[in-house]
């Protein structure tokens, strides 16, 4: 008797999913662990390394640029991404080793608004600059930390000028970023309004402004601590102000990381957001896949990087 073949149940992706091309998603939910270092682009260098390595890569990569440029006197601009609380370890290396700070400049690369577009006072306890001052700069021996006026973040008062501020520096030495949810670099969204563009050459020329959170953000960030991590929607800002396309290609060199899970477990919005982010098409649908044009040193944990497949056993 002929095996009758399994049943196909089509269906198009939820209508809020930014990219929608189901050939390519399906094509990168197949991309297995041993596969995912391949690339087209050889200046793009994707690397596995093991979940417990990513904190000591980072900020060690960060003490090594401040050093160097620091002891040679030369001045560094740093676009640095969301001030976790083990920032106070590079704080602490630079006051182990007496770094002097004076040449340093560090550029928030987003903070929260509201829906009046009124961004967050860096006094909001809840906002990346009061936890950038709070968790790095104010941990930095006061005879070694950069002046407050280099320590810059999107306000009201500079979010206009804020891709000039970068440029007039000569652009960001080294950016630090890693995908969202929704596939953002920053708070670079897709799906919004204030990021919409005729072309892809046009969007990648635009800089710093206000934008709309797309849901898949305000989602995952109500499952930050900062926020409870209990899934509390309410409590996420709809808005950010953020850098632009534009800031990004600008800078001399990027480290992309992909290793967020849930809490430390294996469960991860990111295993699949970052395959399409490193192998999908490069679209403002997926705004991060924009650096696989660029020279940019891709980290990936080994738990982003294992093979998407059903885990029966798991359920939630």
């Amino acid at each position: 008797m002929k095996k009758k073949s399994p049943s196909t149940f089509i269906y198009e992706p939820a209508e809020f999913v930014p990219f929608r091309d189901r050939k390519v998603l399906e094509r990168v939910r197949k991309i297995k662990k041993e596969d995912i270092t391949k690339h087209w682009n050889p200046d793009y260098r994707i690397t596995v390394v093991p979940d417990g390595d990513f904190e000591f890569l980072l900020l060690s990569d960060m003490f090594y640029r401040i050093k160097t440029a620091m002891d040679a006197g030369k001045p560094l601009v740093m676009i640095m991404g969301n001030p976790w609380p083990r920032y106070r370890k590079l704080a602490r290396m630079i006051n182990r080793f007496r770094v002097n700070c004076r040449h340093l400049h560090t550029f928030n690369m987003d903070e929260y608004a509201n829906e009046k577009n009124e961004i967050a006072p860096e006094t909001w306890e809840f906002g990346f600059m009061h936890a950038f001052k709070k968790f790095l700069w104010s941990e930095i021996d006061p005879k070694l930390r950069m002046p407050e006026k280099q320590v810059h973040g999107p306000t009201n008062k500079n979010v206009n000028d804020y891709s000039k501020m970068l440029a007039d520096l000569g652009g960001a030495d080294i950016c630090y970023c890693g995908p969202g949810w929704s596939g953002h670099v920053a708070f670079i969204e897709p799906n919004v309004p204030e990021f919409a563009a005729a072309s892809l050459e046009e969007w990648k020329k635009m800089g710093t402004r206000i934008c709309t959170l797309h849901p898949l953000t305000i989602a995952q960030n109500s499952l930050h601590g900062c926020f409870g991590s209990s899934g509390d929607l309410a409590m996420v800002p709809p808005k950010a102000a953020t850098i632009g396309p534009a800031d990004i290609i600008g800078a001399k060199h990027r480290i992309e990381s992909h290793a967020i899970s849930i809490n430390g477990s294996f469960a991860s919005w990111q295993r699949f957001t970052s395959r399409l982010i490193m192998h999908g098409p490069v679209t403002p649908l997926v705004p991060e896949s924009l650096l696989q044009t660029l020279r940019t040193d891709v980290y990936v944990s080994e738990n982003a990087a294992e093979n998407i497949q059903p885990r029966w056993e798991k359920g939630y």
